[in-house]
């Protein structure tokens, strides 16, 4: 008797240790994030519509993630986006306070095994994205002014970012639907320098944003100043509604064959999935869970809404972490339409129709 009776004194101490420390620590776990820094890793340079939607979102993620971190930007352009998710997949330390954001390429990029790229997606943890739908429209000079003459005229010069970028991809899509006659894609613009050449003539086309557009050069749709062609809506049917814009056909009507309208479907369901915010593999699911947490009210916060608007000249279509990640492991599609696919993202000449 004497010996249990020791026992259970020894017990209730420890017992109550254990009370007073796991609160504890569940306490140091949800203010893991307080006072501290969180670095948000851009896979694109400074400016554009890309920037304006993450500035729209950080301050409500400042408010929402559980001990109030500071959030502040990084810039790393380079291979469409996959030099920033390499660097979140293979340098970065996973401690929870370096986020990455690839672009809405990440996927697609992985999808189609693109050179370059070092990480495995299946591996990241997802936030989510502040977007999920958008209109990618083609524009081109003003002289260009019917898509007879797009297609008469041989040589047109498109700009873009970078082979493997979301933009270079949807150029390449409108050029080979649209049956452009050797087209050339000039590569190495930053968005607000693709303005600037296709005003000065340095280039003859190029693809935005539809909101963008509307919100940055209001002034090309008011005076005429270039020449709306036709959009991609990212999903079927998700189209922003604007009166000089409604009458312009969707990418898909141009489509000649089943393959054609397969392949750009692949695409599409490669970009609903917005551009995902990002962590590295063996970040600790403690705190993964605090950032989802922190993503998903900030998602639903009405003032990020209002702000986005104001910032992006269009509403927030926010795509929640684990409807997300839901998404991405639910895309398929079969080796023919990738191969199809990973012509149209690369830099050789475009596949023939």
């Amino acid at each position: 008797m004497r010996p249990n009776h020791r026992l259970r004194f020894l017990t209730l101490p420890l017992a109550a240790l254990w009370v007073c420390v796991l609160p504890a620590v569940a306490f140091a776990q949800a203010n893991f994030y307080q006072g501290k820094t969180i670095t948000l890793v851009r896979g694109v340079g400074p400016g554009g519509l890309a920037e304006m939607r993450t500035r729209a979102l950080i301050p409500s993620l400042q408010k929402h993630i559980a001990g109030n971190p500071t959030v502040i930007l990084e810039f790393m352009p380079g291979g469409g986006g996959r030099k920033a998710a390499n660097h979140i997949y293979s340098v970065v330390r996973p401690d929870g306070l370096t986020i990455g954001n690839a672009g809405s390429g990440l996927i697609y990029s992985t999808l189609l095994g693109l050179p370059g790229i070092m990480y495995d997606s299946n591996k990241f943890f997802y936030l989510g994205s502040e977007f999920s739908e958008s209109t990618y429209v083609f524009i081109t000079k003003k002289e260009l002014d019917s898509i007879e003459k797009l297609q008469s005229t041989p040589g047109i010069r498109i700009g873009a970012h970078s082979v493997g970028h979301v933009v270079y991809t949807y150029v390449r899509f409108f050029a080979w639907i649209l049956g452009l006659k050797d087209p050339k894609f000039v590569t190495g613009y930053s968005s607000p320098e693709m303005d600037v050449a296709l005003t000065s003539g340095e280039l003859d086309a190029r693809t935005n944003a539809l909101q963008s557009v509307i919100q940055r050069k209001p002034e090309w749709v008011e005076k005429g100043l270039m020449h709306f062609h036709a959009v991609i809506e990212v999903p079927k049917g998700a189209r922003l509604r604007h009166p000089s814009f409604d009458r312009l056909p969707e990418l898909g009507t141009f489509a000649r064959s089943e393959t054609e309208k397969k392949v750009l479907a692949t695409f599409r369901d490669s970009i609903s999935v917005g551009a995902p915010y990002i962590l590295p593999s063996g970040t600790p699911q403690e705190r993964v869970d605090i950032l989802q947490e922190g993503f998903r009210k900030a998602y639903q916060d009405p003032e990020f809404l209002q702000r986005f608007q104001k910032m992006t000249g269009d509403d927030a279509s926010p795509l929640l972490p684990k409807e997300q990640e839901k998404m991405i492991r639910a895309i398929e599609t079969d080796p023919d339409t990738v191969q199809l696919f990973k012509r149209l993202a690369g830099g050789g000449s475009l596949p023939p129709r």
